[in-house]
């Protein structure tokens, strides 16, 4: 194989070993075992896989929080606008379906709207071909990282 080849095929692969024309750019310290791994990442567009664990559920039966469902769907999300200043600052979500321990959800998130510095993403979650998630995101992308920013405060 050609380097100029090997060189094409190794910027497809990230640290995570996701196939992708893109880097990823923002979210990089995530925890991807709670919050779901990237497995593909273009521009506009991720999908991220969760593995739903024991740690995750809430009682005997094994259903998982909802907080893992949306926090996965939230990683696809920012992965998809793939910006290091990106913040969320709304969503409206539907949980279709409970999530139990051991299930693997898939969500993949595609940016519909890009108007300068805010975004609107759709995200889908399935386990099998069931749609137990779905949501709209709106994200701002700033100049600077969010902590960064001087905050007025509100005076009464």
């Amino acid at each position: 194989m050609a380097k100029k080849e090997q060189k094409s095929e190794q910027k497809e692969k990230s640290e995570y070993g996701v196939e992708n024309s893109e880097e990823l750019k923002t979210h990089q310290r995530i925890n991807q075992e709670l919050c779901g791994r990237l497995l593909e990442l273009r521009s506009g567009y991720a999908k991220v896989e969760l593995d739903t664990t024991r740690e995750m559920t809430v009682d005997e039966m094994g259903l998982v929080h909802g907080g893992f469902t949306f926090a996965a769907a939230d990683f696809a999300a920012m992965a998809a606008v793939n910006d290091p200043n990106v913040v969320l600052v709304s969503s409206q979500c539907r949980f279709l379906a409970p999530v139990k321990v051991g299930d693997r959800v898939v969500f993949e998130a595609k940016e519909l709207y890009k108007e300068t510095k805010k975004r609107t993403v759709y995200v889908t979650g399935y386990y099998e071909e069931i749609k137990v998630f779905e949501g709209e995101f709106m994200a701002v992308v700033l100049d600077r990282h969010v902590l960064k920013l001087k905050l007025v405060k509100d005076e009464e």
